[in-house]
This record gives structure tokens, sequence and C-alpha cells, in this order.
């Protein structure tokens, strides 16, 4: 069975293989010039404390290959469950080679143990490397992503880590389940996508955030926080502010929700929403002469009692949030392994 399953699976095998090691070499030669590109800026800018604009060029300058080798993580785990999963079983059905593999020495249970074990195992150890890869290639964009970029937002935390290998595993047999169920490979393969979507958008909105106690902090105002500070001119109109989705001091945080909140603690504004302040911009910090100094604008805002109201998981959730997540899709992995056995021996014939 293994020389079997080895003679059918070696091509797709090798083509993965292939793409593994162009994308490892890739990022093994632009690894090292990447990260010292970043170190000699932020020795650059800790001097005069202008790291925040070097961490904007550095990421906008570098946004693209860090985009595209996220896609590839996130992409590798439904092709395994589309192209590998899916046909697995429907291929035997549609050729009715089933009739005569099943019926051989060879007993169901193990042809489909020793299928799903050395497939299964390549499909999880290729996500596995390729996610540990572009981890370690990406570590210094993501200490410099910009809002929305982060190490814990969803689209990132996913092309990140150990959590790829459980996604793998999963896609695999979800496809070898759907299969078996459907037994035509077109419809599988559909069906295989469709079901690894939707669970894949619903555990970063309906299961992560749960996963652990969000923490809820005030911060103060100021550049880390705050996207927009409007000062009309000539003291027309009242100062308008609007926060970032940032959680000042721990930008790699997952910010599940931000609010700006006026001195006796009411919400008056979210965080992609701007909020007038009533605060004197005819004179004073705020005023016209004021006006070309920020800072000390914002620093009258914060006098006034207005915050920034922040609920998010911190980055030194990262690991945890990784290992939960890769245990849950393992017990729905053993789920779907349990019931692609007690199918293919009750009810498939």
């Amino acid at each position: 069975m293994i020389w079997l399953t080895w003679r059918q699976f070696r091509g797709s095998a090798a083509m993965m293989a292939a793409v593994l090691v162009v994308l490892t070499a890739v990022l093994a030669l632009t690894g090292p010039g990447l990260a010292t590109d970043y170190s000699a800026g932020i020795a650059d800018c800790a001097p005069d404390n202008t790291c925040d604009r070097f961490y904007d060029r550095f990421f906008d300058e570098y946004q693209t290959p860090f985009m595209a080798v996220s896609l590839v993580v996130l992409l590798l785990p439904a092709l395994a469950g589309l192209f590998w999963g899916a046909p697995l079983i429907t291929r035997e059905l549609e050729a009715s080679t089933h009739l005569l593999v099943w019926n051989q020495s060879v007993t169901r249970g193990r042809w489909l143990a020793v299928k799903l074990g050395l497939m299964g195992l390549t499909a999880v150890a290729a996500a596995g490397l390729c996610g540990l890869a572009v981890t370690w290639w990406s570590d210094p964009l993501d200490k410099s992503a910009a809002a929305g970029f982060g190490l814990m937002a969803p689209l990132v935390f996913g092309a990140r880590g150990i959590a790829p290998m459980g996604y793998a595993a999963f896609a695999f047999v979800l496809g070898v389940t759907v299969g078996m169920l459907v037994r035509r490979t077109l419809p599988a393969m559909a069906l295989t996508l469709a079901v690894f979507a939707a669970i894949q958008l619903a555990m970063p909105l309906l299961v992560r955030p749960h996963l652990s106690t969000p923490v809820t902090a005030t911060f103060e105002l100021g550049k880390g926080n705050v996207e927009h500070l409007g000062i009309p001119p000539n003291g027309s109109g009242p100062a308008q502010i609007m926060l970032s989705p940032v959680v000042p001091g721990d930008t790699g945080a997952w910010l599940l929700s931000t609010e700006l909140l006026d001195p006796s603690g009411r919400a008056v504004a979210g965080g992609n929403e701007e909020a007038a302040i009533p605060v004197s911009t005819t004179s004073g910090p705020c005023g016209p002469q004021g006006a070309q100094r920020m800072d000390g604008c914002m620093a009258e805002i914060n006098r006034l009692g207005y915050r920034q109201l922040a609920t998010y998981h911190p980055l030194d959730r990262f690991w945890p949030f990784q290992w939960i997540e890769t245990g849950l899709y393992a017990l729905l992995t053993l789920g779907l392994t349990w019931l692609s056995f007690w199918w293919i021996r009750r009810r498939l014939s």
C-alpha cells in the first residue's frame, strides 16, 4: 500500500516539494538582508525618536512581498484539501477501481489509513515548513507593520507559526470526507472549498476573540493612537479628532474595538468616526498660534480628560492562541477522520 500510494502521489508531491524549495530559497536569500535593513533603520531612528516614520517607510517598501508570502501560506492548506483530499476517494469511485482495490487482501480501513497517513502528513509538513519559514522571514515586517497588519491581526495570524499545520490537516481530511459523501470530484472540490473558507472566516470572527478574555484599557491620546487631528483655520469651529485602529505601545496587538471617551467616560466616537472636541481654536494650544504644534493641542485635549478606550488581545498571546487554535483544528481533523473510517466501512460501496 505504501508503494502504491507513493506511485500515485509522487507527481503532486514532487511539484509541492519544488514549490517549497523555491520559496524557501528565496526567503533564505532575502531574509538576512531584510533583517539588516531593519536593524540599521532602528539604529538610525532611535537617537532622534523618529522610528514611527521609519516603520512606515520600511513596511511600505516591502508590503507587496509581505502580502504575497502570507497569501501563499493561507492558500496552501486549501489547495491540499482541494487537489489532494477531495479526489482521493472520488477518483476511485468514478473510475470504478474501488471494486478491485477494496476486494483484495488490503482492507478498506488499511487502504484509507495509508492514504491519509502518507498524504496527510505530507500536507501538514509542507504547511508547517512554509508557515515557519515565512514567520522567520517576515519578523522585521511584523514588528513594523501598519495598522491592521500586526502579528495578531486575522489576516496575518493564520499565515504565521504552527496554525497552517492545523489548517492543512483539517482541509485535507475535510476533502476526503466530502469526497466520500458527494462521490463526484468537481462537486466535492467545490464543496470542500466552500466549507473550508466558511470555517476559516468563522474562526477569527466567532471563535478566536473568545479564546481568552480580552484586555480593556484606557490610553492617553497621542501620535500612536490618533489618525487625524483637524484644527479649523481662524477658530471657525471645534477641533476634530479620529482614532487610529492601534493599541499604544503594542502595535502587534489585535484590536477588537476602540472608542473615544469624553471627560465623563461617555463614548463619543468609534475607531472610524471623527468627534468634535469642545476646545478653543481661537486661542491657546489649539488656536492659530498653536495649530502648527499638534503636540501642544493633543496635550490640551488630554488635559480636558479625553481618552481612548481599547478592547484587544495583546501580542504576547500570539503563541498561546497558535497552540489553542491548532488544537481545535486537530480535534476537528480527528472527528472527520473517525467519520471517514466509519463511512468507508459501513456506507460506501
